[in-house]
């Protein structure tokens, strides 16, 4: 295994900064943490858990304009609008990998291709570091991940005393190292890191069997539609797309396309034309979050729509716990089966 020092590291990072846009941990105060890009190494904090945030908006911004239309004494242009310049996510956990790795599902392995996102994933290099341990609300192993996963990534780094292990999982990654002389090492990978297996993850295929449980109702009778949990997930990925006009003169007319997050937990993400919600009540479209997370998505795109970093558990203001809620359907599905209606989305 190759090593680098930290001197090293922060050298390369600093280099890193100056001929593409370095994104890294960085202190927002007032205890917030999270990536954002920094000038120099200076600005990284190293000693962290996780972010607040998750890398998922490095290649799905919260906001994005994506296309422009102009009219221009009736000769009508449309112009897509994309960033074109490379970025390296450094600092990343790998479940906020695991996460992008799971938006990839849907954006870039099924057709048609998301060109924006696709774009942003291909300019992005994701540089990660080992966890040095599972916290409290993390449960990645139960899901498929683990603290030190290096598939989903192009460089995994694993602290050590003098400085960090290094694994370029991608031939990315080791171009962004080509000019660093890495020091050849023994090690032993984090064999000290306490696992947590212990969350029930009902399969795919069983969850049907739960939809009509009034289970659903009574967590959602605790829900206050905030959608923090949606804006923290790594995974989450709806949005909603609205016009903005941007110039309207005699001769002249400029809307942008623009397209922001959304979250299946708010009261009005299903209404149509017309007025017509197809879930109006809270219980229903907290059930429709826990299922797209671990059946609809699956289903649809073959990976998880979970990774395990338990920040849904730590912002929830009314304590709604995403393990909670595995055991409790864990336990429901162990119960005498019982006659369902067929599911709706």
């Amino acid at each position: 295994m190759r090593h680098i020092s930290h001197s090293q590291l922060l050298s390369l990072l600093d280099l890193v900064a100056k001929s593409q846009t370095l994104i890294a941990p960085k202190d927002m105060g007032k205890g917030h943490l999270h990536l954002r890009p920094v000038e120099d190494s200076s600005e990284i904090v190293f000693e962290y858990t996780r972010t607040d945030l998750s890398a998922k908006e490095m290649v799905l911004p919260h906001t994005e304009r994506i296309m422009r239309f102009e009219n221009r004494s009736g000769e009508i242009t449309i112009t897509d609008l994309f960033i074109n310049k490379d970025q390296v996510v450094f600092g990343l956990r790998p479940c906020d990998a695991h996460g992008i790795a799971s938006l990839d599902s849907l954006f870039i392995r099924q057709d048609p291709v998301d060109r924006h996102y696709s774009k942003r994933r291909d300019s992005t290099t994701l540089v990660g570091i080992s966890c040095p341990q599972m916290w409290d609300s993390c449960f990645c192993t139960s899901v498929g991940g683990s603290p030190t996963e290096r598939k989903h990534l192009d460089v995994l780094l694993t602290e050590n005393e003098d400085g960090y292990f290094v694994d370029c999982v991608t031939e990315r990654g080791e171009m962004l190292f080509k000019n660093i002389e890495l020091e050849e090492v023994e090690q032993t990978r984090m064999s000290n890191v306490t696992l947590n297996d212990s969350v029930p993850v009902p399969e795919d295929n069983l969850w049907p069997t739960v939809f009509d449980h009034p289970y659903w109702q009574q967590v959602g009778a605790r829900c206050l539609s905030c959608k923090l949990c949606t804006f923290v997930c790594p995974t989450c990925r709806c949005f909603d797309l609205r016009d903005e006009p941007v110039t309207s003169n005699a001769e002249t007319v400029v809307h942008e396309r623009i397209r922001t997050w959304d979250a299946c937990t708010s009261p009005n993400y299903r209404t149509i034309a017309g007025g017509h919600n197809s879930r109006p009540q809270k219980g229903q479209r907290i059930r429709n979050r826990f299922y797209c997370k671990f059946h609809y998505y699956p289903v649809d795109y073959g990976a998880e729509g979970c990774v395990g970093c338990g920040r849904c558990i730590d912002v929830c203001p009314v304590n709604i716990d995403i393990v909670e809620v595995l055991h409790n359907v864990d336990t429901l599905l162990r119960q005498p089966a019982t006659e369902v209606k067929e599911e709706t989305r």
